[in-house]
């Protein structure tokens, strides 16, 4: 088994999981989705300018994963990666880099245990749940190519009411946290009853039902009872092109580290709603190891999951042509990070 992979130090761009960071996206963009129903619209009524955009930023930056963080940060970060054998860049010194899924592979279950980091002993354990096996998998048996074309759907109609002005847009239904030009805005706010002529009740069964099935293979693989994961956030939807960045927010291609982003993640997993080399050029999933880059290239209706401390560095190459569409989907072990579904109110 290979030595204990060192946990990465806290760095200025992951710092904690209070109000105006990525766990506080909730609160930043306006009350989440608790059954409540939000105020209307004035119909015929001009766009107001979004209002707090600059709280929304900073909530949003982690969202996207795209910290460019302090001079001093960047340098203790290529530091982290030579002495895991990583280029500045996060390429493996000797340029090895293998494909753990091709898109035309027909995968059922496919597992690689890997050592677990020491980064969850700097938060609280949840004895059954937090992470002690490790690992990553890929599996294009939980959800089928329709539930993932009908969850992209659900995706494409929610972004047409804003998106970004580069390359990477977000959409969380849970805060209601929209990309919309370099700023955010809240859906159920900023658009009120008109909502209920994008989304049905219908839809969010669907997301529900997945979200649903991929937390059960999830402590199905990892030995633990699904009962003891809670979603959390940030659980956003995300679109991607070739668009150059405009914003900070737009650059999702920086390697990080979830546990160390977000501390209330405890297991990541990514539903990819199209498909690599058909739909988009670039833009695979690859995990950032010390002997070679492992790649996961997305199709729809595949799921990649994996647990979220350092063992799991990663990124996204940049997207050269076409459209990716995914979600993230996270899960912690701690209750007090728990949220809940999305309701349409």
């Amino acid at each position: 088994m290979a030595p204990q992979r060192r946990a990465l130090p806290r760095g200025p761009e992951s710092a904690g999981t209070g109000p105006g960071t990525a766990a506080g996206a909730a609160a930043g963009t306006g009350a989440g989705r608790g059954g409540r129903r939000h105020s209307s619209a004035r119909k015929g009524r001009a766009r107001p300018e979004p209002r707090g955009w600059r709280g929304q930023a900073a909530i949003l930056i982690p969202l996207l994963l795209l910290s460019a963080a302090a001079a001093g940060g960047l340098v203790l970060w290529s530091r982290l990666l030579a002495r895991d054998g990583l280029s500045g860049a996060g390429i493996p010194q000797d340029g090895v880099t293998e494909v753990l899924a091709h898109r035309g592979d027909s995968l059922r279950d496919k597992f690689v245990e890997i050592p677990c980091s020491e980064d969850y002993d700097s938060h609280r354990r949840f004895e059954g749940c937090t992470p002690r096996r490790c690992g990553r998998g890929v599996s294009d048996a939980i959800i089928t190519r329709e539930e993932a074309e009908r969850i992209r759907g659900i995706a494409e109609r929610g972004l047409s009411l804003g998106g970004s002005d580069g390359g990477a847009s977000i959409l969380d239904l849970h805060s209601g946290a929209l990309s919309l030009g370099k700023h955010f805005v809240n859906l159920y706010r900023y658009f009120g009853d008109k909502i209920h002529d994008i989304f049905t009740e219908e839809d969010f069964a669907l997301y529900r039902a997945v979200r649903q099935r991929i937390q059960q293979r999830i402590a199905q693989v990892f030995g633990i009872s699904s009962s003891s994961l809670y979603l959390t956030k940030p659980t956003f939807f995300s679109r991607m092109n070739s668009t150059e960045a405009k914003t900070t927010h737009d650059e999702y291609w920086h390697p990080h580290v979830d546990k160390v982003t977000y501390g209330s993640f405890d297991y990541t997993s990514l539903l990819y709603l199209s498909d690599y080399s058909q739909d988009f050029g670039g833009g695979r999933f690859v995990f950032l190891d010390a002997d070679s880059n492992k790649t996961v290239e997305p199709r729809a209706g595949r799921v990649s999951f994996f647990t979220s401390g350092s063992e799991n560095l990663h990124r996204v190459e940049k997207v050269h042509w076409g459209t990716r569409f995914a979600i993230t989907i996270s899960f912690t072990c701690n209750p007090e990070h728990g949220i809940g579904d999305p309701v349409l109110g």
